[in-house]
């Protein structure tokens, strides 16, 4: 029996997949040719930058139970994608090398769940989903050797961890680490949970079951190809913005 396809979700994830197009052209334009080196750091930016990773990563939980056979292919792809971004970034620029971006990030937390999902199953989605918003909070600035909300420290973490190369992935980066994109399991593995527990809870709303398979014209589409679309789309708006550099310098 054919599986049913939410198309909402690959609208969603559509429409964050343009939006991640639109936010590296113009990271591209600003800091990597460096037009205005401020420009990541504005505060509209940041929150447009975040929009865009959360939706992607709440998504690929949400989905995980979707495509539960094929998970082990899909999470040694997504880092077999990640090790290739890393490779040609290091070898064409440097300066914005990725290591452990978000692919890295997305095959390790669906190969994570695979061993655990039968446990996670028997929790309750209400407490799950609550219980991973609050760990995603508190580890928010795990990158800063604390565990707090809001610049408040509730727990100081050993700095030992720190001085520990291979526990860079989980979140603990060594001191002298430097990625344009990095995303380890802590906190962003409790943001993927969220995801996965949201699912049983819309699963039987009427709502959900009324507007689930609803297709957002064009961008369902998009979505359904969207790894294609993020391994693709750098080098794309790379060439396009050298083109346009080379043609200004030649006028």
């Amino acid at each position: 029996m054919k599986k049913k396809r939410y198309l909402l979700v690959d609208g969603i994830r559509g429409l964050a997949i343009v939006n991640m197009v639109a936010f590296h052209f113009l990271y591209d334009v600003y800091v990597v040719f460096g037009r205005n080196l401020e420009w990541y750091v504005l505060p509209g930016i940041r929150i447009w930058q975040q929009a865009i990773c959360w939706t992607f990563i709440l998504v690929a939980g949400f989905v995980w139970r979707f495509g539960k056979e094929n998970n082990f292919r899909r999470g040694v792809f997504f880092h077999l994608c990640g090790g290739g971004v890393s490779l040609v970034t290091w070898l064409v620029a440097p300066k914005e090398v990725v290591w452990f971006g978000i692919l890295n990030f997305m095959g390790s937390a669906v190969l994570f769940m695979a061993p655990l999902c039968k446990l996670f199953r028997k929790i309750p989605a209400w407490f799950g989903m609550i219980a991973s918003i609050i760990c995603f909070a508190l580890f928010q600035e795990v990158q800063k050797g604390y565990l707090g909300i809001g610049g408040k420290v509730f727990f100081e973490l050993p700095e030992g961890l720190y001085r520990i190369k291979i526990l860079t992935p989980f979140g603990f980066p060594f001191p002298d680490f430097s990625s344009s994109d990095y995303f380890p399991l802590f906190p962003w593995l409790f943001l993927f949970l969220t995801g996965y527990f949201l699912y049983p809870l819309l699963k039987e709303s009427k709502f959900w079951k009324r507007v689930g398979e609803k297709r957002i014209p064009l961008f369902s589409g998009i979505g359904q190809k969207s790894i294609w679309i993020y391994l693709a789309h750098q080098p794309i708006c790379m060439g396009v913005i050298s083109i346009y550099a080379w043609l200004l310098r030649s006028l």
